[in-house]
């Protein structure tokens, strides 16, 4: 059922209450228990040391966060969200276990704005539970970084739009009880009690580590399995509302579980979210699928979903994206290549992606044996690599490849061009020595804000440091992140750290952009690996003789998926490229039949100087020929009469501008190539 107001036979009042009230019960039992143990065995003095080198006093296991904030000016009791103690966020009423490095976080920080998004998902998740008694099974903050969702079971029932008033009703009541974000730490076996009526936790709990332990967080009715941390209460959530409704999978596996996903958005003022929803509004006239089919730029079909057609005016922004690239190449000592796009299975064994990625591959048979379509260039690239024996003076190599990649994405989760089966990245892999990983970090980062200055997009850069999974010696992974670090000290702007958001093969650099309606997206991509030079035992031969070592291997890609980026343009630009990435760069519009041979000159002769020209030999009148090649977004457009075809001359109308100027063509030409060449 889908029409308001419908019953879902999976929730029945009694049966729920009997369910939240045994949680609530565990809880609340588990928590007393723990509160009075840290009361026995708390007191002892420690010091908690600010950013600013202020020691504050406190008293182990009774002291928090709070409190400290209690004691600072500016207001930091009523607006920090989050805070980190030394290398770990921790709620502000947690108290804390010892003496220790304190900062606090408000909203306009990342780890404020995450912990207040995933905040608001378990408010949702109440909405949700209350209201439909459904089964909650996943509510994080988007990996875009911009709001919430949580997917749960539903049972008949079918979630739209006409349900969000009711689920924002019973969030704002969750905002005006104040609900306090509890914490407690529980065992294996209290979590499967706590949950034992919900499959989808249960098989969590069953599938956590042993050697970590496992947290419950309350709020009001909601008791749910959380690793947190949250922010102190409900009433913090000013604004809260819900985006959209979707269908998803449980754990994105198509033979598992159909679940709903919400989506929501919240924030600490009112005015934030109206602000917020004006912009998403704003994008809507800009999305790139409409723009896209408008200006005939691409298309996709049912015969090959996922899979873009770029019809002639997309080709022309495709390739002068990776002829921009290409561009770059030359300059900075990358060597292009061309590899296979299907391999053996053998070689994604040895790269590990059999084991952790088969599901997201193609994947056939030819001739008894499997072969997988490639997802990533990086296994083909370590093939070249071995393919003879390399020397330390080869070193740093930079291989860069435009191969087609294709990933089995769910049917539903493909999106226009930012989510597609087959697609092209700018990819690169740099293998080089430790001692060089500053300087080719370095390097890459200068070529990622060359890139990101042209498109006009600012940027922010995180250091994300070794995640609690991960393969190699620690003492590799210290080196690489000091390395990182170093490279972005020098590199001069600032950056945060992201603790523990490592790849498992190694620390990355996650640089996200921010377009001209101000969404972030994450583009580019710089990560450290140890692992697959070490599973293809790549090695080179090192200065001392007959000593060989093991090459450090880098991945980056600085526009990303091809696709991607040009679907983010179209949005950025409005639909309004720049000259040098026009597919429309200039028409040439006769005023009358007469004047059509000498349009047609003019046409062949900017062709042949290397710009895209089209020529509107319509019988239209010269008033509608320039008005449609306004809407078509043109950048120049040339009309041309008579007069102009006696002095070899033309009139010079350019996009977004009322007036006109007319000039030769060989002056033309020349403001041509000048536009052409500012961008780069």
């Amino acid at each position: 059922m889908s029409e308001k107001g419908a019953s879902n036979p999976s929730k029945d009042e009694s049966y729920l209450d009997a369910v939240i009230k045994k949680r609530i019960g565990l809880f609340e039992s588990i928590q007393a228990q723990q509160i009075a143990y840290r009361q026995s065995i708390g007191g002892e003095p420690i010091k908690i040391t600010l950013p600013d080198g202020t020691i504050k006093e406190g008293k182990k296991w009774l002291t928090s966060p709070l409190d400290i904030a209690k004691e600072l000016r500016g207001g930091w009791a009523s607006s920090a969200l989050i805070a980190q103690v030394n290398d770990t966020l921790w709620d502000m009423a947690r108290p804390l276990e010892g003496s220790c490095e304190l900062k606090l976080f408000k909203f306009d920080s990342n780890e404020g704005r995450d912990t207040f998004w995933h905040s608001s998902a378990h408010i949702l998740g109440q909405s949700l539970e209350v209201e439909y008694g459904c089964k909650l099974c996943i509510g994080p903050c988007t990996t875009r970084g911009e709001g919430f969702y949580y997917d749960a079971f539903y049972g008949d029932l079918t979630l739209n739009e006409d349900h969000f008033a009711d689920i924002q009703s019973q969030a704002t009541k969750a905002v005006l009880e104040k609900q306090p974000f509890e914490r407690i730490e529980v065992s294996r076996g209290q979590a499967l009690e706590m949950f034992a009526e919900n499959q989808f936790k249960i098989e969590i709990i069953n599938e956590l580590p042993d050697d970590k332990p496992i947290t419950v967080y309350r709020c009001g009715p909601l008791v749910d399995l959380c690793r947190g941390p949250h922010i102190p209460n409900t009433s913090f959530v000013k604004a809260f509302t819900c985006l959209k409704a979707s269908s998803s999978y449980w754990r994105g596996k198509s033979d598992r579980e159909s679940l709903q996903r919400v989506y929501g958005i919240s924030f600490p003022e009112s005015k934030r979210l109206k602000e917020y929803l004006a912009m998403l509004e704003e994008a809507k006239k800009y999305d790139h699928r409409i723009l896209g089919q408008s200006q005939e730029l691409f298309f996709f079909h049912p015969l090959s979903p996922g899979s873009c057609f770029f019809l002639p005016y997309g080709t022309r922004i495709y390739n002068k994206l990776m002829g921009f690239i290409r561009s770059q190449y030359w300059e900075r000592g990358y060597d292009e290549v061309v590899t296979p796009n299907m391999y053996n299975m053998n070689l994604w064994e040895t790269s590990g992606h059999a084991a952790n990625y088969k599901e997201n591959m193609f994947v056939f048979e030819v001739e008894k044996q499997e072969f997988g379509l490639k997802p990533m260039n990086c296994p083909g690239h370590c093939l070249m690599f071995e393919h003879r024996v390399r020397s330390y003076r080869e070193l740093p190599l930079r291989l860069a490849d435009f191969g087609v990649l294709h990933r089995n994405e769910l049917s539903g989760a493909l999106t226009g061009l930012t989510r597609v089966r087959r697609f092209q990245q700018d990819d690169a892999h740099i293998f080089c020595r430790e001692s060089q990983i500053k300087d080719e970090v370095k390097g890459v980062l200068e070529f990622i804000s060359h890139v990101y200055k042209t498109f006009g997009f600012t940027f922010e850069l995180e250091l994300s440091t070794r995640p609690e999974k991960y393969l190699g010696e620690i003492e590799t992974w210290d080196k690489a992140e000091l390395a990182l670090k170093d490279a972005l000290d020098e590199f001069g702007r600032p950056w945060q750290y992201n603790e523990g958001d490592g790849a498992f093969y190694g620390p990355k650099i996650d640089i996200s952009v921010f377009d001209a309606l101000k969404r972030k997206f994450q583009c580019a991509t710089l990560q450290l690996d140890f692992q697959l030079p070490e599973r293809f035992k790549l090695a080179y031969s090192a200065e001392d003789e007959g000593k060989i070592e093991r090459p450090v291997m880098i991945h980056r890609a600085i526009l990303g998926s091809v696709e991607r980026m040009l679907a983010i343009l179209l949005e950025h630009y409005k639909g309004k490229w720049p000259f040098w990435l026009s597919p429309r760069q200039s028409i040439v519009c006769p005023v009358s039949e007469k004047s059509q041979p000498y349009a047609l000159k003019v046409r062949d002769e900017i062709h042949g100087a290397g710009f895209y020209v089209d020529v509107d030999t319509t019988d239209r009148k010269i008033q509608k020929k320039v008005r449609e090649a306004q809407l078509a977004q043109y950048n120049y457009i040339l009309v041309v009469g008579e007069e102009e075809a006696k002095t070899g001359q033309v009139s010079v109308r350019v996009r977004d501008k009322s007036d006109h100027s007319v000039a030769s063509l060989e002056d033309l030409l020349k403001h041509f190539k000048e536009a052409a060449a500012a961008y780069h």
